[in-house]
């Protein structure tokens, strides 16, 4: 599964269960080293904390505690941090909610709704999108749970409006069970439960029939049906029939795809039809199926066929979005009557932007696109006549598309300077209007400026970088400067509106996030020259964006911190080791350090498609050349360093993070700390409970502000900001 929870959700990890403030030991537990000797391709390779790698074993554990207990005893002591714990609790409990994925089935609009200071995200029912006190709770896991440790995986409503299958999942696990709900009751149905059908590894979902009636879904292995190491792979679909025992599901599609397989399903509008969009682990291959009023499952495309994803239309039609001879992407559209892809026409021609998705509505097609990060959307007619686009604010985010009837669209949309909220677009005036659905600021940002620039790679790449700052800051070289990036899995890292960035902000920082190589910014190539024996390219980029900061004066190499999460993290640990003389503090969150090791893990076998593998003798000496663990250097001085883990990552194994901490603790000369947080309790970072959030960022922001050497200061008001019209 691709490494994104911890990304989006700012790895949201529970506190930690230890010592009081102070009582911890002052220095880092000594580390065992273990004569340990792996062999590839000839190449023999020293692994002395390999034995770090046995969660279970007592000893890990006992080292896990005083890791855990060193790490409390420095940042509980830090300065400014009861101060600065009261600023993040104030901006992340800020009351305004938030609306997540929102849906529309038989009239019907469901939404995800996070309502501060409520721990987890709910299901509402939504009479209007302008009047949002009438809306009505469906589901609250806090209900279910009330330690808030019960999250919400996904939600898909039958055709009608009036079912709603709901997958759950606990501690951070993503391992969710489907339930069904009634809509008009809000009640479980009694006896629908399907289990594992969402996880950590390969993701999940269902596609309901058209009448309701039942649904196919995604089945990992249940039992002894496969080995324990292999109940996390050879995902299938299933089909169950409400009313029946789960263990009477009929098998449906997936006995051949590859063990890494990871499906999408999808039904039509008129619930005709299913499709199911098959990954080949992360590195961006797909396959289509389609299931008709036949009663059959018909394959569409191959993996070679470059066909990444599909729509279904309402005129009989499925758009396809297509990368074969154009890296940038290009629509075609296929007859559900002829379901072969010799039958597809192309209908939306490569452009200049990179084509992210396709919505489909009556009579016209809404394309999401991008250059370098900023989205916007493309209408093009059935017959690919360019419409123009919907209006939107420059440098923002927008995404989410949702039928407002016939043509019109709700949509969602989000800036650097401008808090998520939905918008309708109305075709008949090509109008666009804010609805209730919207959040507000918890600060004033109005004198925020957003800078699009761009870093000159190693290789003479230009890559896109946004940086942020309050206008009349001097550019003398002596702000403390926060520098963020992900680049890999062929996602594109758009602007969002970030409370703790105003917060770095408030402090007269310098706030600024890298677009680099990995991501689909600029389509497959742009993904390509990011991944696999390119992955370098990743680290170069950001280490040149941190040297346009110097460079330009926004900052100075001791003001400058970075952090990032997963495959983030990743980027982490590869610039810290390659460049510590760069950076003043880092905080890598549920990262990734042993490239040589990590495919022996679940997830981690999914991501050779994105990284490779060590069984590639190619592959293997680019894996080695960037591995974090494996490029520490004895006697190098290190910035300090905060690494986080979750005992229940189903993403990214805890003991990356402990291996690259006993490996940097041990040849670090440098004064600074290097320090984990390992968390019992949590995953990767999906369904943590608001309050844990605030822990961890209090915990993140009182390093960085503490190794810097910036003194946190409240701000002299510390009201909301004016209201958003």
């Amino acid at each position: 599964m691709k490494l994104t929870t911890a990304l989006a959700a700012a790895t949201l990890l529970l506190p930690l269960a230890s010592p009081a403030a102070g009582k911890g030991p002052s220095k880092p537990p000594a580390t065992e080293k273990k004569e340990v000797v792996d062999t590839y391709h000839d190449t023999q390779v020293q692994d002395p904390y390999q034995w770090l790698e046995a969660s279970d074993d007592a000893g890990v554990k006992q080292w896990n505690d005083a890791q855990n207990a060193h790490t409390r005893a420095i940042l509980d002591k830090l300065p400014g941090r009861e101060p600065l714990r009261q600023r993040i609790t104030q901006l992340l409990t800020w009351k305004s909610p938030g609306y997540g994925k929102l849906t529309e089935a038989g009239g019907t609009l469901f939404a995800g709704k996070f309502q501060p200071p409520r721990q987890q995200p709910f299901v509402v029912v939504l009479d209007s999108v302008e009047d949002a006190s009438k809306e009505r709770v469906l589901l609250d896991p806090m209900v279910l749970d009330p330690a808030g440790h019960t999250t919400i995986d996904f939600f898909v409503p039958t055709r009608d409006g009036k079912k709603l299958a709901v997958s759950l999942s606990k501690k951070g696990t993503e391992s969710g069970d489907v339930v069904i709900y009634d809509v008009a009751t809000g009640k479980q149905l009694p006896g629908e439960l399907v289990p594992r059908v969402n996880g950590g590894t390969a993701g999940g979902g269902v596609a309901w029939n058209a009448d309701g009636t039942g649904f196919f879904y995604t089945r990992y292995p249940r039992g002894e049906e496969r080995a324990p190491a292999d109940r996390d792979f050879f995902q299938q679909v299933y089909f169950h029939k409400l009313g029946t025992p789960t263990e009477k599901d009929t098998y449906a599609l997936g006995k051949d795809f590859p063990r890494i397989a990871m499906t999408d399903l999808e039904s039509s509008p008129d619930g005709k039809y299913t499709s199911a969009l098959v990954a080949n682990g992360d590195g961006g291959e797909f396959m289509l199926f389609l299931h008709g009023p036949e009663g059959k499952w018909t394959q569409v495309t191959k993996f070679a066929d470059k066909v990444i994803g599909s729509q279904f239309g309402h005129d009989g039609n499925i758009y396809l979005l297509s990368r074969q001879d154009a890296p940038r992407g290009k629509v075609l559209r296929l007859p559900l009557a002829t379901p072969s892809l010799d039958k597809a026409t192309v209908l939306v021609p490569e452009g200049q932007a990179s084509i992210q998705g396709v919505y489909a509505a009556k009579t016209r097609l809404y394309i999401n696109e991008q250059l370098g990060g900023p989205s916007q959307v493309r209408m093009v007619d059935l017959a690919g006549k360019d419409l123009g686009l919907v209006p939107t604010p420059p440098v923002s985010s927008v995404g989410g598309l949702v039928s407002a009837g016939g043509d019109d669209v709700y949509f969602s949309n989000v800036s650097f300077v401008q808090p998520q909220a939905w918008y309708r677009f109305t075709v008949k005036d090509g109008q666009v209007a804010k609805t209730a659905l919207a959040r507000t600021s918890p600060l004033d940002v109005s004198d925020v400026e957003v800078i699009r620039t761009e870093a000159t790679s190693k290789d003479g790449t230009k890559v896109p970088l946004t940086i942020l700052k309050k206008k009349g800051t001097k550019l003398n070289g002596n702000n403390p400067a926060l520098l963020t990036g992900y680049g890999g899995f062929n996602i594109s890292i758009s602007p969002g509106f970030n409370a703790l960035a105003g917060l770095w902000l408030e402090q007269g920082g310098v706030y600024a996030v890298a677009n680099l190589r990995g991501g689909s910014e600029f389509g497959e190539q742009w993904h390509a020259e990011g991944s696999l024996t390119k992955k370098q390219n990743v680290f170069d980029d950001f280490y040149a964006c941190a040297k346009l900061l110097v460079e330009k004066k926004y900052t100075q190499p001791k003001k400058l911190a970075i952090q990032g999460g997963s495959n983030g993290g990743l980027l982490m640990g590869a610039v810290v080791t390659q460049h510590p003389e760069a950076y003043g503090a880092v905080v890598a969150r549920v990262g990734l350090y042993d490239m040589l090791r990590s495919e022996r893990t679940s997830n981690g076998q999914f991501n050779v498609t994105e990284y490779g593998t060590v069984k590639d003798a190619e592959q293997f000496k680019a894996l080695l050349a960037y591995s974090p663990v494996h490029n520490v250097k004895d006697g190098a001085k290190y910035p300090p360093v905060l690494f986080t883990s979750g005992a229940n990552d189903p993403r990214v194994d805890p003991f990356h993070s402990r291996k690259m901490v006993a490996r940097m603790q041990a040849a670090t000369s440098a004064k600074g700390p290097i320090l984990l947080r390992a968390d019992a309790e949590t995953g990767h970072g999906s369904g943590t409970p608001l309050s844990a959030r605030i822990e961890e960022e209090v915990d993140a922001y009182s390093f960085i502000f503490s190794q810097l050497g910036v003194k946190y200061l409240p701000p002299a008001k510390n009201l909301p900001a004016p209201a958003q019209k």
